[in-house]
Parts: structure tokens; C-alpha cells; sequence
């Protein structure tokens, strides 16, 4: 049996804002609301992966790291420089500026506003 994640839950203070922001650096698209009272926003992330945002009373972050290739890297960094988004090399700096990271030639850091933190990392 092979088995794939088909989806999963990630916790938000207001989950339209935080589905739409990371739909935008990443340049993904928010799918309308689902669940019952709508109470998911959906990412697509791929074929196999959907995000479902969910607003709780007391969201704990999670880390989520993304594979991307070199041209979606240039499109991550681009938005988060003209959203004004800070990113950093490290997660616990993710603030400082870098791309140099530790597991590959580029990659960065940047959280949202419950504190998950997401990492996008290249080959090159």
C-alpha cells in the first residue's frame, strides 16, 4: 500500500488571513471555504497536498518546509521583499535577512502572525 498525506490541519488566529498569506508567498491558490460553517480554508500546495486552515481559540505553530525549485525560490523571496515579510536562515532567527541554509544552497525561514513557522528550501 502506498501511502501520501493527503492533507492537514494548520492552526490560525483568523484562518482566511493565514491561508491567504501563505497562498500568496508561495504563489498558491486558497480554495473556497470548506467544512461544516466553512470553517477550513484550503491551500493547494499540489496534486496530493492540501492545507486546511482552521481558526482556534488558542493556536499553538507549527513548522511546515517546502521543496521548491530554484525559479519558485526567486518568487518566494520576491513576495516576501514586497510584502515586507521578514525571513532568516535559522528558525529560531527568522528575521535575519539570509538564505544561506544549513541543509541546502538556499532556503529561508519566515512565520506568520499565530507563529507557524514555514520553510522553503532550494537545491540551488
Amino acid at each position: 500500500m502506498t501511502i501520501a498525506l493527503n492533507h492537514t490541519i494548520v492552526p490560525a488566529l483568523d484562518h482566511q488571513e493565514a491561508a491567504s498569506f501563505l497562498a500568496v508567498v508561495l504563489g498558491l491558490e486558497c480554495l473556497p471555504p470548506s467544512g461544516a460553517k466553512g470553517h477550513f480554508i484550503p491551500v493547494k500546495v499540489n496534486d496530493e497536498l492540501t492545507l486546511e486552515f482552521m481558526t482556534v481559540d488558542c493556536p499553538v505553530g507549527v513548522h511546515l518546509a517546502f521543496d521548491v525549485d530554484p525559479d519558485a525560490f526567486d518568487g518566494v523571496l520576491a513576495r516576501l521583499h514586497d510584502l515586507g515579510v521578514p525571513y532568516g536562515n535559522r528558525p529560531w532567527s527568522p528575521d535575519n535577512g539570509r538564505t544561506d541554509h544549513p541543509l541546502c544552497p538556499r532556503g529561508l525561514f519566515f512565520t506568520d502572525r499565530t507563529g507557524n513557522l514555514y520553510e522553503v528550501m532550494s537545491p540551488r
